[in-house]
């Protein structure tokens, strides 16, 4: 009898261990960027990120079958972007490394003695050993697939590939970017930023001459050529000084575009934004902001009806049209190799999900290619109309997969946590002035009635963000979504808020007046899910908790300084703690001894001034190579603090940036994070 009991105890035991994971575990599955298709072929590449290390991955033929071309073993925080197909060498062209913060400073999260470069490189698609093409970025490939383009040092080079030799191509006052190549090869577009003012200029190649389009004191950008290489059309977004990061701007001077004829010499305003509503330019995840059609169609993203759009101008026959209207938003674009469709993202039908839609410009038909299931982003079509997009559901993480016909076909095996994760459930609740937010709830999988959890708020940052009901897009958030799925299987009922000034609800709620340095309004979101969580009948409310990172970790801060009474803990990751010194981090020439009302208005809607307030413990985590928070935000808040007598732990990573580049670090934030929460809250007397 009492064998059979101990028997019976320890499978008890045994099946009670299984059913939880580790952080690590949480954060194992393989995340997919950059999904490209080759231009003429039936081939596609992807990046894939696993623990930490980033290899490229092709897929081609009839099959699809998926196998990583590089060999890179190693967390070492160096990312991979830019692929390109060489098609006639069946190269693949990529760069390593991330970009510069302001001093120049390549990313060096693993502390290397020798520290970090940003690489250009070339590798045959059968694998094999890497070829360096030289220091840059931003690489664009000629048509003819003879010369590459690229950025350095905030100038235009050439790589010769039939000489192999590197140079500058020209010369130029500013920045350069966004480089497109003619159809014919012979120019090349670029924008030159000069601060307060941009031009669109084009090189010939043969001239060795540099010609700007229409130069003006706006803002010009995005240049795509027509089919036929005879016209180049971009956007021109008026110059405003005192236009300042993190406020609403709901309206602004109208944006326009220009159409630039060769053949005639002449540049014309063909489209300009009415005044009022949509008159600030809204911007879409894809290759550009404007597409140009085979027939003469200009596509571009517009939100003049209250909700990000596409629309379309005919350029023979002048008149606008709303190509996807309804009340949803359109986030990644792009077009097919012929020029005739347009693919989109869009939360249409599905507010808080998205999927992948088609349109027509010349006709306006539109069509839904996946069903209202999980979540999908980024589609591609290759030469033979093949469709891939990356996909994800709420308990499978995101992943490379195929379109066929209605279905989503992962081209690799999905092996993560199976039946041990939940699906989150769509929860709408009333900030505390009543606006209506939406929120995902994540509970235990072996949630009982009667029993009280305790619970954990979660913040995304941005904050022109928004969760899903489905693990996420941009790896921060995949990260953010996992660790979720981890609390609720500790034992927490987790809620993340999509709060006001997110996207994903309309131009009005992204743009919510008084949000951010203009009055914090999303700390009635705070406490509208703060209450809510105390009043649900499964929730401890004496053990809630609050965690995000960046703006996120701003509104955590906001939370415990203004509501300790509500929030028993917090995790503040990166956290904006002063919004005159984050505004300056992106503005280097605001200055708020010259803005006293503005000023005194952005530090009043910061964490800063309720310190005084502040009694709930926190755990700060932050990077000290951080190019979007200034470090000196924990520094400070660290001070203020201890001035204060309030409980912190701190968990700093040398040399790292804001979104953590190594994986290790992602794991021993979130281990840190969920010890911390057990303690002050699952032990809390």
């Amino acid at each position: 009898m009492r064998i059979n009991l101990t028997l019976f105890l320890l499978l008890i035991f045994i099946a009670v261990s299984s059913a939880q994971f580790t952080v690590e575990q949480a954060l194992s599955s393989p995340f997919p960027t950059n999904l490209t298709a080759a231009p003429t072929q039936e081939k596609i590449a992807w990046v894939i990120n696993e623990k930490g290390v980033r290899n490229i991955w092709l897929a081609a033929g009839k099959d699809w079958t998926a196998k990583s071309i590089t060999t890179f073993t190693k967390d070492d925080g160096q990312a991979i972007s830019n692929l390109i197909f060489k098609e006639n060498t069946a190269e693949i062209l990529f760069v390593r490394g991330g970009a510069p913060n302001r001093r120049g400073e390549i990313p060096n999260p693993t502390s290397h003695a020798d520290g970090a470069k940003r690489f250009l490189f070339k590798i045959s698609e059968k694998g094999g050993a890497l070829d360096t093409l030289g220091e840059g970025s931003n690489p664009v490939l000629s048509p003819n697939g003879q010369t590459l383009a690229f950025i350095k040092g905030g100038q235009v080079w050439f790589y010769d590939f039939a000489k192999k030799t590197t140079k500058k191509a020209f010369t130029i006052r500013g920045r350069a970017g966004q480089l497109s190549w003619s159809p014919n090869s012979q120019q090349l577009a670029f924008v030159s930023n000069r601060g307060d003012h941009s031009f669109i200029g084009v090189y010939e190649v043969d001239k060795h001459e540099i010609n700007y389009l229409s130069p003006s004191v706006d803002n010009d950008s995005a240049p795509v050529w027509s089919p036929d290489g005879t016209a180049i059309a971009f956007t021109r977004i008026p110059s405003e000084k005192d236009l300042l990061p993190f406020m609403p701007r709901r309206s602004t001077l109208p944006w326009s575009i220009m159409v630039h004829n060769f053949n005639k010499g002449k540049t014309t305003e063909v489209w300009k934004a009415p005044k009022g509503q949509g008159s600030a330019f809204r911007f879409i995840s894809g290759a550009n902001q404007l597409f140009w059609m085979a027939d003469n169609h200009l596509v571009f993203p517009y939100e003049g009806a209250g909700w990000t759009h596409l629309w379309t101008i005919s350029l023979n026959e002048g008149k606008a049209k709303n190509l996807t209207p309804g009340n949803f938003e359109v986030q990644f674009v792009a077009q097919d190799p012929a020029k005739k469709t347009i693919l989109f993202s869009a939360n249409k039908n599905d507010i808080d999900r998205q999927h992948i839609w088609r349109v027509v410009p010349s006709t306006g038909a539109v069509t839904n290619i996946t069903l209202n299931t999980g979540v999908q982003w980024t589609p591609v079509a290759t030469a033979g109309n093949q469709l891939f997009c990356l996909a994800s559901t709420g308990t499978q993480p995101a992943h490379v997969a195929k379109i066929d016909g209605s279905k989503i076909v992962p081209l690799t095996k999905l092996r993560y946590l199976e039946n041990q994760i939940v699906q989150p459930e769509q929860v709408v609740f009333s900030a505390a002035d009543g606006m209506a937010i939406h929120g995902q709830l994540f509970k235990p999988k072996n949630w009982k009635s009667g029993k009280k959890y305790p619970a954990a708020l979660f913040f995304h940052g941005g904050s022109r963000r928004q969760m899903l009901l489905g693990f996420h897009h941009s790896g921060y958030y995949h990260n953010a979504f996992a660790f979720n799925q981890y609390l609720a299987n500790q034992g927490y009922i987790v809620m993340s808020v999509n709060y006001r000034s997110g996207i994903g609800y309309g131009m009005e709620f992204r743009e919510a007046l008084n949000y951010g340095a203009r009055g914090a309004s999303e700390y009635l979101d705070v406490m509208g899910a703060g209450l809510y969580m105390r009043n649900r009948a499964d929730v401890d409310p004496n053990k809630i908790g609050l965690w995000g990172g960046s703006y996120g970790g701003y509104l955590t801060a906001l939370g415990l300084a203004k509501s300790s009474d509500l929030f028993a803990a917090g995790v503040d990751i990166h956290g904006v703690h002063d919004w005159n010194q984050v505004i300056k981090n992106f503005v280097p020439n605001y200055q708020p001894e010259k803005a006293k009302e503005t000023a005194e208005l952005a530090y009043q809607s910061s964490p800063m001034p309720y310190v005084k307030d502040w009694r709930s413990p926190v755990l700060l985590i932050h990077g000290d190579d951080d190019r979007n928070v200034p470090f000196s935000e924990t520094v400070e808040i660290a001070e203020a603090l201890r001035k204060q007598e309030v409980y912190f732990e701190q968990l700093i990573f040398p040399d790292e940036v804001h979104g953590f580049l190594l994986h290790k670090n992602w794991v021993a934030a979130f281990e840190a994070s969920a010890d911390f929460f057990n303690r002050m809250l699952k032990e809390k007397e």
